[in-house]
């Protein structure tokens, strides 16, 4: 097996800004500083503003930056946090990424930090993530990104994106398990309580929050019951008997009124109990996939690896909590 090399000193640069999402900086740092700390020499992490000059934070938190950008060092990694700030950015920090972030190994964006990669055409052709918020605004003002709003995060060539606040420390730590291995991206996560890893695949949103809540009662009463009976006949005849509905009318009201088609609605929640029942039991894969309404193992890891990328073991593997000695 070959020996993984070690990362010698890299620069971890991370911009700052006025109305900078505060958790965008921090998470980050915080992952690639307890990497720094367990295997020393591995990353040197600066921070910088246009002119040097301390940041205040969306929460009103002030944060003295290392360097002026003119003046930070050549970033191996460069991390591009979001926050109000990327609303109307100034026009030198646009210029400046443009000119040094092809520079960069890697390019790295947290939440709507890829609207400053965006703005400065770093993006165009790739496929791309942000918080949920703003991936309409994102893909309606860079026709030439493709943005996926479901993900926490996505890599893309040398280019990372991430949604909202605590996706950016998911993709730290998958940074610097490419980097330095799973024994020391799993340390770090265990000291900052968080679990290694959610796969980037996995959705921002559960089910019950990605679609809109049905207008009328009958159909949030159905939005329910697939909720607390994900391993029930959820076919669109049965669940429009259980309203009262015609099948062909009841799917058009129920995509009308929530956004999505009862088929899919059906997928997510099924998914996202099975993912519930690998994280917090220790039911074999057989029983969740039962409980789950998959039917068969089989169906349950195409649905897994479809989704998520991975298949259902692997996702217990990365995502339950290991248990306590």
């Amino acid at each position: 097996m070959a020996q993984r090399t070690r990362p010698a000193g890299r620069t971890v640069l991370v911009l700052l800004f006025d109305d900078v999402q505060s958790l965008d900086v921090t998470g980050p740092v915080e992952v690639f500083a307890g990497a720094e700390k367990h295997t020393p020499g591995t990353y040197r992490i600066r921070t910088a503003t246009l002119d040097g000059a301390p940041v205040r934070t969306s929460s009103g938190l002030t944060v003295v930056p290392d360097h002026a950008l003119a003046d930070a060092p050549e970033p191996d990694t460069l991390v591009v946090p979001g926050g109000q700030g990327t609303r109307d950015p100034d026009p030198r920090l646009t210029d400046w990424l443009r000119g040094h972030g092809p520079r960069a190994r890697r390019l790295v964006s947290v939440c709507t930090g890829a609207i400053l990669l965006a703005r400065a055409g770093l993006l165009d052709g790739r496929r791309v993530t942000t918080h949920w918020a703003y991936s309409g605004r994102l893909a309606r003002d860079h026709p030439a990104v493709d943005v996926d709003p479901d993900p926490i995060y996505i890599r893309d060539g040398n280019v990372a994106t991430s949604a909202g606040v605590t996706s950016g420390i998911d993709l730290a730590l998958a940074l610097v398990e490419e980097d330095l291995g799973r024994d020391v991206a799993l340390t770090v996560a265990r000291h900052l309580v968080v679990f290694l890893r959610r796969p980037g695949n996995q959705a921002q949103f559960s089910a019950q929050l990605a679609a809109q809540s049905a207008h009328r009662e009958p159909l949030r009463e159905i939005q329910q019951w697939i909720t607390e009976h994900p391993g029930a006949d959820l076919g669109v005849e049965s669940l429009a008997a259980r309203a009262s509905l015609s099948p062909r009318h009841f799917a058009r009201a129920f995509r009308a009124e929530t956004g999505t088609t009862p088929g899919r609605y059906v997928d997510r929640v099924r998914l996202e109990h099975a993912r519930r029942l690998l994280e917090d039991t220790g039911d074999g894969v057989e029983e969740v996939s039962r409980a789950s309404g998959y039917g068969t193992t089989e169906a349950m890891r195409r649905a897994f690896v479809k989704a998520l990328g991975i298949s259902p073991a692997e996702y217990r593997r990365r995502f339950r909590p290991a248990p306590a000695h």
